[in-house]
């Protein structure tokens, strides 16, 4: 695979080509941490250090293209999160998280990237700062066995360091000693330039989901039914899965019981009442062990997560099934549909997605074409 975001790399180019990079050159940042100036000049910093590092041009081409690619958006929005608090101070809270979702828009809608890719990108952006703050972090094993789920720990430092390498700042050999206990304790968990394996699905989703539980425990398995949990957009054709997949349960469907109360799914005070009717009938089917299709968007985790709770407290096996298609697809498939919905509900849908992570289910299957 040879996916590139540009052919040229020039910092020019790149500011020509993007409103996101010229944005940078008017976002400020801490001068305690970055007396380089912008976010523009510490981002040139950044893919400079990068480039000069010898571990980078060990890397293949797709390696290469995709840390390169993590280097260019790892703070792009702290055009969104900074906050000047007085004297040279500012905060930007929460930036990775948020430019996640922008790099998953992005690598989606202007610059398509092929699925894994994206998300590896998304999630080295998300991280990028877990491997100088990790052990500062409360259970810290878990975090990082999270993160090794979604992202290879060994790119994760790389781009760590040249974030630490591309700015001005007093506590540089800190950071830098900091990368190095990150690598040590990777391999003290066994997910250095891996995933951490479990034994089974269920030790893994009893380990990320139990307070203070053992890495190494494998519970018992004994479910009682199995719940397949619809994760997508709008219009990305979970109804259609249901048939070709040839899936012979009962299905739960949010649109199927708006369409009988006649209420519109941009009706948000209808949400509440909707919600709670499926989760009844979820019950009814969770009571008797009886496997069902909870279908619904769930494209946020907190969805997903409050489903999740119900029904494991009912014994059940879940089982994520997200389902994606390329944007123009998409979108064509929303037109066609009889429930269509405007373009800026997607739009603001597209905003929030989070694509469903291992650590959430017993299974996580990715459906996307």
């Amino acid at each position: 695979m040879n996916w590139k975001l540009i052919e040229d790399k020039a910092w020019c180019s790149l500011e020509q080509q993007f409103e996101w990079v010229r944005e940078m050159n008017t976002v400020q940042q801490d001068i305690r941490y970055h007396a380089e100036g912008s976010v523009a000049e510490h981002t040139r910093m950044v893919l400079e250090a990068l480039q000069q590092s010898s571990a980078y041009h060990s890397l293949s081409t797709l390696e290469k293209e995709l840390i390169w690619t993590s280097a260019l958006l790892h703070d792009v929005e702290k055009r969104s999160t900074s906050v000047d608090e007085g004297e040279g101070r500012v905060s930007a809270k929460r930036h990775a998280r948020k430019g996640e979702y922008t790099v998953r828009t992005i690598l989606y809608r202007d610059c398509p990237a092929p699925f894994h890719i994206r998300e590896q990108i998304a999630s080295l952006v998300r991280y990028h700062g877990l491997p100088v703050w990790l052990m500062e972090k409360p259970d810290s094993v878990k975090k990082l066995c999270e993160a090794s789920l979604r992202v290879d720990t060994s790119l994760l430092k790389m781009l760590a360091d040249a974030d630490i390498r591309g700015r001005i700042c007093e506590d540089k050999n800190e950071l830098l000693e900091a990368l190095e206990l990150f690598e040590i304790f990777c391999r003290e968990q066994d997910c250095w330039k891996k995933p951490r394996e479990f034994a089974t699905d269920y030790a893994r989703f009893h380990y990320f989901h139990t307070e203070d539980s053992y890495i190494d425990y494998v519970p018992h398995e004994q479910f009682k039914c199995e719940v397949t949990m619809l994760s997508g957009l709008p219009g990305m054709g979970k109804d259609y899965y249901i048939q070709s997949a040839g899936i012979d349960v009962p299905v739960v469907s949010l649109d199927v019981i708006r369409r009988k109360h006649k209420l519109s799914p941009t009706d948000k005070s209808a949400n509440g009442g909707v919600v709670q009717t499926a989760k009844e009938e979820a019950r009814t089917y969770l009571r008797k062990g009886q496997d069902f299709v909870w279908n619904a968007t769930n494209i946020t985790r907190q969805m997903r997560t409050q489903l999740i709770d119900l029904f494991v407290d009912y014994g059940a096996k879940v089982k994520i099934v997200y389902l994606e298609q390329p944007y123009h697809i998409w979108r064509q498939q929303n037109k066609s549909r009889e429930y269509a919905l405007p373009e800026s509900v997607l739009d603001k849908m597209l905003d929030k997605l989070e694509v469903p992570q291992l650590a959430e289910a017993h299974e996580v299957v990715y459906h996307v074409v």
